[in-house]
């Protein structure tokens, strides 16, 4: 059985007044081991604080950290090419439904799994949400955004603004499952996500 990976969550870095906003399905093993021992706070659970989005920050948490130190903290974030992201989301989903006694993935395959993304009335399991809607908020967007597949610029601004090496090992390999789609299906896939792919491309 497969080691049940721990999940990346918010990560406040007081002295360098950073945090770190905790994208679903942007974040990686890897990240975490870097980070974690670096940070101040790190947010595990509740799900509800530990994926906190920007509008949740802004709302609660920076008020919070403008009382106490009388300073703003500059927030940043991963965000992962949307197709790509969506199937990391297919491939969690596989992953975690293999010890559920009955399996709602059973036969279900990349393609239907986009399908029902897609479908606002589709069922529970696919939907995920937007990046773009945990990364903006009205006119408002995460100060630092980095692309996932550019890690690399991720991790010099960090080692800049922490003072200190950050090394990322390479682990958990994603399973080897198809996550094809046929040009209809991703065409439909960019219009569904369009504000993904606006917010990704201008990064």
């Amino acid at each position: 059985m497969p080691q049940r990976l721990k999940v990346l969550g918010m990560l406040i870095f007081w002295e360098r007044r950073l945090v770190f906003l905790a994208t679903p399905k942007a974040g990686s093993t890897a990240v975490e081991s870097a980070l974690e021992p670096l940070a101040n706070l790190a947010v595990r659970r509740p799900a509800e604080l530990k994926h906190t989005d920007l509008s949740g920050y802004r709302r609660h948490i920076e008020p919070w950290l403008h009382s106490v130190t009388g300073d703003r903290f500059t927030t940043i974030a991963l965000m992962r090419e949307p197709l790509d992201w969506l199937r990391s989301w297919y491939r969690f989903r596989l992953r975690d439904d293999g010890e559920a006694p009955e399996h709602e993935m059973t036969g279900l395959d990349f393609a239907g799994f986009a399908r029902a993304y897609a479908d606002p009335g589709g069922p529970a399991l696919a939907r995920v949400g937007h990046q773009a809607d945990f990364l903006t908020a009205g006119q408002d967007r995460v100060d630092r955004i980095f692309r996932y597949e550019d890690i690399e610029s991720f991790t010099h601004f960090l080692e800049d603004c922490l003072d200190c090496a950050i090394s990322l090992p390479r682990v958990n390999v994603p399973p080897a499952v198809d996550v094809s789609l046929s040009p209809g299906h991703e065409d439909e896939l960019r219009q569904v996500m369009a504000g993904d792919f606006r917010l990704y491309e201008s990064l």
